[in-house]
């Protein structure tokens, strides 16, 4: 019943009429705005914050996830110098059993190369620790920044939740306000005041004339054009804003 008699309602208002709403909307949406204002850069800063601090914690998930990697590629390279350094020994006792020159050059250069395995080995071992150093310092780094944005964001939540706390029950009432008045403004009227506000900087949609200019943008309206906005005969669009 409540639908059918607001449809009702939008068909028998008069232009003034109308105008009054949508002027009435227009002083609560600019109460809810300066509502708003009052928090400042609080809620950008506190999102700003919350996104630098998961980006923190995805960084040291990633850089601990390489220290592992590390670690194990470090693990396999002390296995590879052990088994060259058991295959070093075993075919050196074959060379105490050799029958031939050829057989004593060709277990030589199988030394020869594990030797080389072993080197290899102990480079990437040493280049693999340098990096893990490199990463733990960047882990502690990015953990104590961590700890510093989480503190910080304790705060701007706390100071954010005051002044929300202060305002609250003035931004409920308005809003609940807001919602009956829009209630009897037909959808195209609506759309056409969400869409202006949603484009101008000042969010004005509705404006009264102010020293014979227009109160949004202060540009000049001729008289006769004033005439016919205190007619209230249609609703007039501001020529220039």
């Amino acid at each position: 019943m409540a639908k059918k008699e607001t449809k009702t309602e939008n068909l028998t208002l008069t232009i003034e009429e109308k105008l009054k709403s949508l002027y009435r909307l227009q002083l609560i949406d600019s109460e809810i705005d300066r509502i708003k204002i009052t928090r400042g850069e609080l809620p950008l800063e506190v999102r700003d914050l919350e996104d630098e601090i998961a980006g923190l914690e995805t960084r040291v998930t990633n850089l601990e996830n390489e220290v592992s990697q590390l670690d194990s590629q470090i693990s396999a390279r002390e296995n590879g110098k052990k088994e060259a350094e058991a295959l070093i020994k075993k075919y050196t006792d074959q060379q105490n059993n050799v029958r031939n020159n050829r057989e004593y050059d060709s277990l030589s250069k199988e030394i020869e190369f594990q030797n080389l395995e072993i080197e290899l080995c102990d480079k990437k071992i040493k280049e693999h620790k340098a990096d893990i150093e490199t990463k733990n310092v960047l882990i502690e780094e990015s953990r104590t920044k961590f700890e510093e944005r989480s503190k910080d964001l304790e705060v701007k939540k706390a100071e954010l939740d005051t002044i929300i706390a202060e305002t609250q029950k003035d931004e409920e009432k308005l809003n609940k306000q807001r919602e009956d008045i829009a209630a009897v403004i037909e959808p195209r009227l609506l759309y056409a005041y969400s869409r202006i506000r949603n484009n101008v900087l000042n969010k004005l949609a509705v404006v009264s004339i102010e020293r014979d200019a227009c109160g949004g943008c202060f540009n000049k309206i001729p008289p006769q054009r004033q005439l016919d906005i205190k007619s209230s005969r249609k609703i007039i669009p501001c020529e220039y804003c």
